[in-house]
């Protein structure tokens, strides 16, 4: 990135040649646009489909001025980023371009024209005007949301109107969403995704085959707002989520877990043991459940101590009384 940014140098008797303009005469650099505008060079391929338009990516990216070793913009130093929607939170008309010619896991370094950039009058003070910028792009994943924005853009009665086929597939498409934005601590918006799948999932069906098909659905969504909200520490909220789902199976061994863990948290110790040992029933060898266990009674036992202690202290203010 340094030789990049470091200073033009002139080769032979001919002109000087700028870091960006050696940089795209390297071998492998493609011109997306046709007139220089977009060219890209690929740093490490990535693998699967090309991303759609419309997609729901996440990035990581830092971008560069000629002549510059550090970046004016970046999200690599912070928290995991977020999902961004192509055709809405992505501004730069170079990077959107430059983005649907990636796959997950690929990175790229693009050279971006003004026009396709910050323009003739940049973005003072960090951009002069009429500059060329080049940006690092790291694609760590994405998933093809298009469908399922559509899907809540439109009113109720008309979603009400599509098949359950169709509406299974938007809910799929919403968890998803929600458990990659969990898997990167997102916990807030992974449970709003969570929410919006759940919300289209209470239709009446038609025949048994099509209520087995929205309460598999559902038992999904409901388990995973049951643990987002234990990580929110919201563990009322987690026990009725749960409790939702035992309605679904009662012998679903995540979701008495998950009950079981919301009444640790509130300190209702028998109605967690009621619920993790009707889960290690179930799941006998389930570390996770056993664990709990012996953080129940380690919990309970610090609890009866202290109530002990209390009953003492209080007997001994009323003999000194």
């Amino acid at each position: 990135r340094r030789a990049m940014a470091g200073s033009g140098v002139r080769v032979g008797p001919g002109p000087t040649v700028s870091p960006f303009q050696r940089l795209l005469r390297r071998p492998g650099v493609r011109d997306l646009t046709g007139d220089g505008g977009v060219c890209k060079q690929e740093l490490r391929p990535g693998a699967g489909q090309a991303m759609p338009p419309d997609a729901s990516v996440a990035v990581k990216y830092s971008g560069y001025l000629e002549y510059r070793d550090e970046p004016f913009c970046t999200n690599c130093c912070g928290a995991s980023p977020g999902l961004m929607k192509l055709g809405k939170d992505v501004t730069l008309g170079g990077l959107e371009i430059g983005l649907l010619t990636m796959k997950k896991g690929e990175m790229a370094r693009f050279i971006f024209a003004p026009d396709y950039a910050y323009g003739r009058l940049g973005c003072p003070p960090l951009i002069p005007p009429n500059a060329t910028v080049m940006f690092e792009v790291e694609v760590l994943d994405f998933l093809d949301s298009n469908e399922s924005d559509e899907f809540f853009e439109l009113p109720a009665e008309q979603q009400n109107t599509f098949p359950l086929e169709k509406v299974l597939k938007v809910a799929d498409t919403e968890r998803r969403l929600g458990n990659y934005l969990y898997c990167q601590h997102h916990f807030e918006s992974a449970k709003d995704r969570y929410k919006r799948a759940f919300s289209i999932l209470g239709r009446s069906p038609s025949s048994e085959e099509e209520q087995r098909q929205i309460n598999a659905s559902k038992l999904l969504v409901l388990l995973n707002l049951s643990l987002t909200y234990l990580k929110l520490e919201h563990p009322v909220r987690a026990l009725a989520y749960g409790k939702k789902a035992l309605e679904i199976d009662q012998r679903n061994a995540k979701a008495l877990f998950r009950c079981g863990q919301a009444c640790l948290h509130m300190r209702e110790y028998e109605k967690a043991r009621d619920f993790l040992l009707r889960a290690q029933h179930v799941q006998p060898f389930n570390r996770d459940i056993n664990n709990e266990l012996k953080k129940l009674a380690s919990c309970y036992k610090d609890y009866m101590e202290k109530e002990k202690e209390m009953c003492c202290r209080m007997f001994a203010s009323l003999n000194a009384s």
